[in-house]
C-alpha cells in the first residue's frame, strides 16, 4: 500500500505519513472494518511486535469516525486435535481449556492474568509438537504441573476432576503425595 500524507484531520492537525488500508488489511487480504462503525477505510498509525513476538499489533484509526482501535495480526496455526479418553478427536479449544482451569481457580488468590499465562503457555506448548493430535491426558498432565506451582489447592482441585477419582482414599493418596513433594 502506498503512503500519503494526511492534509486533513478532524482536529485541524498535519501528523505526517500514514498507511492507509483502504478496504483490504496488510497484504491484500479481507478488509479490516472498524469495530465501531464497521467501515472498512482504515488507516495503520503505528505497527509493531507483540511482547512475545507471536503477532503483529496495529494501531489503527477509522477514517469515518475517526476512533482508534487495535488489530493483532498472528499466523495462522494448523488445526491442534484432542484425542479422547473414550476415543473421540476433537477441535482444540482454549477457552474451554481455561474454562477448567477457572473452575479449579475459584475463590482462589489466583490473578486471571495468571490463568491466561497458564493456558498460553499450555498451548504453546502443544502447538510446538509435530503432531496435531494431542491425547487429553497430556493436556490434563501440563495443566497440573502449572497449577502446581501456582496454586496447590487449584492443583488438587484441577487434580480430582481431571484423575476422576473414585472415592476419598484416591483423593487422600493425591493430597499425601503433594504433601510428601514438599
Amino acid at each position: 500500500m502506498a503512503e500519503t500524507p494526511l492534509w486533513r484531520r478532524a482536529n485541524g492537525k498535519k501528523r505526517g505519513f500514514r498507511r492507509r488500508t483502504g478496504g483490504t488489511a496488510q497484504g491484500g487480504n479481507k478488509a479490516v472494518k472498524c469495530v465501531y462503525c464497521g467501515h472498512t477505510e482504515t488507516e495503520v498509525l503505528e505497527s509493531r511486535d507483540s511482547e512475545d513476538l507471536e503477532a503483529v499489533r496495529r494501531r489503527r484509526e477509522c477514517e469515518k469516525c475517526n476512533k482508534r482501535f487495535t488489530t493483532y495480526e498472528r499466523p495462522e496455526s494448523p488445526d491442534l486435535f484432542v484425542l479422547k479418553k473414550d476415543g473421540r478427536r476433537e477441535k482444540f479449544d482454549s477457552h474451554k481449556l481455561k474454562g477448567g482451569i477457572v473452575k479449579a481457580c475459584e475463590k482462589r488468590p489466583v490473578p486471571i492474568e495468571e490463568i491466561d499465562r497458564i493456558v498460553d503457555e499450555v498451548e504453546r506448548e502443544l502447538r510446538k509438537r509435530e503432531n496435531a493430535e494431542v491425547k487429553s491426558t497430556e493436556i490434563g498432565e501440563l495443566v497440573m504441573r502449572k497449577l502446581k506451582k501456582v496454586d496447590k489447592v487449584a492443583y488438587i482441585r484441577f487434580a480430582s476432576v481431571y484423575k476422576d477419582f473414585e472415592d476419598l482414599e484416591e483423593f487422600e493418596t493425591a493430597l499425601h503425595e503433594l504433601l510428601k513433594k514438599k
